[in-house]
Order: C-alpha cells, then sequence, then structure tokens
C-alpha cells in the first residue's frame, strides 16, 4: 500500500511496504520509495529522494537536495550534508571490530562496541558499490569511484578509487574532472572556473 504523509505541510510520498519509524523527521517534499527501511530519529531534509530497498540506521542525518540510490546501507552515526549523491548499493560502515559475539561466547549488545561515523561533506558523490570504513570525511565535491574501498578521509574536489582508495584526479563542483592548464592550476571545462592546489589542498579560485 502507498502511503502518503505530511511534512512541513507539504507532501511526503512514501513507496509500498517501506518501514518508516514515527520519529524520523522529514523536510519538504521528501521522496521514499518501496522497500525502504528507516529507523527511529533519523532526520531527512529538503527534497531528497531514498532510493528503493534502502537501509537508514538510528539518528542518521541527511541534508538537503540528496539522492540515496536503491540499495545503499547508511548506518548510524553517519552525517550526510546537502546535495549528496550516494550510488547503488553503497555501504557507510560503523564498526571497525566486527563480532557477532564477545570472547566469552555471548551475543554483542549496543554497549560492547563502539559506533563510528562516516561524514559526506556538501555535493560529494560516492559511487555504485562503494564502501566508506569509517571512521572517514568525505570532503565538499569530492567523487568516490564505483566499488573504492575508502579507508581514509578524501579532500575536496579528490576524485578516488580502488581498494584502498587513492586519489588520482581532481573534480568540479559540476561533476566533470579538471583539467590542469599550469603547475597546480586546474579548470572546469564547463564552467571554466578555476582551482589552485596549494599544499594538497583544492581551493576554487573566486573572481
Amino acid at each position: 500500500m502507498t502511503n502518503y504523509g505530511v511534512a512541513d505541510e507539504r507532501p511526503l510520498f512514501i513507496g509500498e511496504n517501506s518501514e518508516v519509524h514515527k520519529n524520523v523527521r522529514t523536510g519538504k517534499s521528501v521522496t521514499i520509495w518501496s522497500y525502504v527501511q528507516i529507523r527511529e530519529d533519523a532526520e531527512i531534509g529538503d527534497n531528497t529522494i531514498i532510493g528503493s530497498y534502502v537501509y537508514i540506521d538510528f539518528k542518521v542525518r541527511i541534508g538537503k537536495n540528496c539522492k540515496i540510490q536503491n540499495r545503499a546501507l547508511l548506518y548510524e552515526p553517519a552525517e550526510i550534508a546537502d546535495g549528496v549523491f550516494i550510488g547503488p548499493g553503497a555501504v557507510l560502515t560503523n564498526d571497525n571490530y566486527p563480532r557477532a559475539i564477545n570472547a566469552d561466547g555471548t551475543i554483542k549488545s549496543g554497549t560492547d562496541w563502539k559506533k563510528e561515523g562516516v561524514t559526506i561533506s556538501k555535493g560529494a558523490s560516492i559511487g555504485a558499490g562503494a564502501i566508506c570504513v569509517a571512521p572517514v570525511k568525505i570532503g565538499e565535491w569530492a567523487l568516490v569511484g564505483a566499488g573504492a574501498v575508502v579507508t581514509k578521509d578524501v579532500p575536496s574536489f579528490a576524485v578516488v578509487v580502488g581498494n584502498p582508495a587513492r586519489i588520482v584526479g581532481w573534480v568540479g563542483r559540476e561533476g566533470y574532472p579538471l583539467i590542469e592548464v599550469s603547475k597546480d592550476l586546474f579548470q572546469c571545462p564547463k564552467s571554466l572556473d578555476k582551482y589552485k592546489l596549494l599544499r594538497g589542498v583544492l581551493q576554487r579560485m573566486v573572481d
């Protein structure tokens, strides 16, 4: 059955067979497709789209204008800023020392391990099937390639691929690979914005 609720006086769409806890907080015009599970106290910002079969854990924070594609898994305490894209099947982990049981054979409870989070900054994109191993931070407008395994922080505007993920280039806000026009000076082929690399940090130049 398809359900319609109300969020901030504008329609909230919840697709068939989705399970959204009553304590989930949503902004305006949020779309949640079928077979999604969203746990207690999660937050979803305005205009965000959640694809089918997505799992969003307790207290996960998702900003405005995000796209979370089918079968992505987002575990507490992930924090996702505005305008983030998370591709199909991507995983944000939260346990550095995964075990089902303690050394004495008892099942682990929530107090037997420490949750670590993945933080994704504004405008960043996580490719299909990528795994972000907490704790890591993905910088603004960065691009994580499909299937990458991220074990270290990713700088803003960086393109990372592989296992473990490594920087192979830079990308602008438009999503296009930047062209190096001179030493440590890059330009977006679409917007013509220029970027300067200084001590490993790429910054957009403002006229």
